[in-house]
């Protein structure tokens, strides 16, 4: 499918020159089109930056979601790291753009979407009512899951993987993913769906939400109201 085409050669380029320095004749020749035909697909540059960087968010506030709603706050911390590896290792490309050009990580929404996953990981490996000792810990494994996809790029996915999560475990001094009910009654309950924050909304719900959003409420604001995460939010709405 040349849509396709396009955003994988743009992807491509965009790691290996920069977004900037890429332009819409160079993705054009690089898929073997004319720039009309490139047109046709896509508006602009930036519509296919969007188009590039909103599966990765998409994915990566969707592990979250199911992270929040585990039974166990050992259960959340280790399906949230897992998830948030996986994550970076399926988008490398998109990763190393958005790194190659520092300046796209703070546009909106792109920013404030980032912000908010990367607040609620912390939050989850950190679990609930910890102290600032073990929240500073969390922040430092969730900082340290994305460089090494970035700084290893030609090591193999799958040994990538289990190198970056033994290093969390050793920061984290956990149990084995394998056995984390082992510690779960000693680290407290999870967020999720035994009392804590829901991970979803209901479809009644996605249009009240949508109706706040475009009367100019804020995330925040409409994720306390329905009683969820900001990443829900990002998540259902798309914003």
């Amino acid at each position: 499918m040349t849509s396709e085409r396009i955003l994988e050669a743009a992807r491509v380029l965009f790691a290996a020159r920069g977004y900037r320095a890429t332009s819409m004749q160079a993705i054009a020749d690089e898929v073997g089109i004319t720039k009309a035909a490139l047109y046709y697909h896509f508006d602009s540059k930036e519509e296919i930056l969007r188009r590039i960087t909103v599966p990765l968010l998409d994915e990566l506030e969707a592990v979250l979601a199911r992270a929040e709603s585990c039974a166990t706050a050992e259960e959340v911390r280790w399906q949230a790291i897992e998830g948030y590896v996986d994550v970076h290792l399926r988008h490398r490309h998109t990763l190393t753009m958005l790194v190659k050009d520092m300046t796209l990580l703070v546009q909106a929404p792109i920013a404030d979407r980032f912000r908010t996953a990367i607040a609620l990981a912390n939050e989850l490996v950190a679990g609930p009512g910890r102290a600032i000792e073990e929240r500073v810990r969390a922040c430092q494994v969730v900082a340290g899951l994305a460089d090494p996809v970035l700084l290893f790029r030609d090591e193999p996915p799958e040994r990538l993987r289990r190198l970056i999560l033994d290093g969390a475990r050793a920061l984290l001094d956990a149990q084995p993913a394998s056995t984390p009910g082992d510690a779960a009654g000693a680290r407290g309950r999870a967020r999720g769906r035994n009392g804590g924050r829901r991970a979803i909304l209901s479809e009644e719900q996605v249009a009240q939400a949508r109706s706040l959003y475009a009367e100019g409420r804020g995330a925040e604001e409409i994720a306390a109201r329905f009683g969820v995460s900001r990443a829900t939010v990002y998540r259902h709405l798309k914003i």
